[in-house]
């Protein structure tokens, strides 16, 4: 499994470094925080991305939130801050595993193997989210336009729904699109 350690406490780095080799993960970069983290990330496709924090202050959450957003992928963060505020913006941020105090090389399989599980689901969470809030907006469009025909031609909203269902497989499209033309021309029309 492919390692990126990013580490803002370069007296610790090579002990993290060591009990990751040690416990067979392969450490394809070290680096401190650097305003190129994303396209490092890009350029090196981490499996896991593993902090290394004395306390995770605003330019971690930083980091964290532009690494989630742009390339998603799970992060494990080890740092001394016991601070439950600071570990609900961690979590917040995208962190999928936080863990306090000490690297312990027998638990680093299990807690990188937790980040993955538990990235893996928000992903999934976040693809289901997306897909439901994506239905929601073309149902919206597709009650818009059912009005429109029905103010328009004067039928019921089961006649309009009929005719944008044959109007939608004589063209090969789907109701969504449909819907968006039916708007597009009224809007035209005013």
């Amino acid at each position: 499994m492919r390692i990126l350690l990013i580490d803002d406490t370069p007296k610790q780095v090579g002990r993290l470094k060591s009990a990751l080799i040690e416990a067979g993960f392969e450490v394809i970069e070290e680096s401190g925080l650097t305003i190129d983290l994303p396209a490092r990330i890009e350029t090196l496709r981490p499996d896991v991305i593993l902090f290394d924090t004395q306390s995770p202050g605003r330019d971690v959450m930083e980091q964290v939130c532009l690494v989630t957003r742009d390339q998603p992928r799970p992060i494990v963060m080890f740092t001394d801050e016991h601070d439950p505020a600071v570990m609900r913006r961690a979590i917040q941020s995208g962190v999928s595993a936080y863990i306090v105090e000490g690297i312990q090389t027998s638990r680093l399989q299990a807690i990188i193997d937790v980040a993955r599980a538990r990235f893996e689901t928000d992903q999934a969470l976040r693809a289901e989210l997306q897909a439901r809030e994506q239905q929601l907006l073309e149902r919206k469009k597709v009650d818009q336009a059912k009005g429109l025909l029905m103010k328009m031609r004067g039928c019921s909203e089961d006649e309009a729904y009929t005719l944008m269902r044959r109007q939608a497989m004589s063209k090969q499209q789907k109701l969504i699109q449909v819907a968006d033309q039916i708007i597009a021309m009224s809007e035209l029309l005013g």
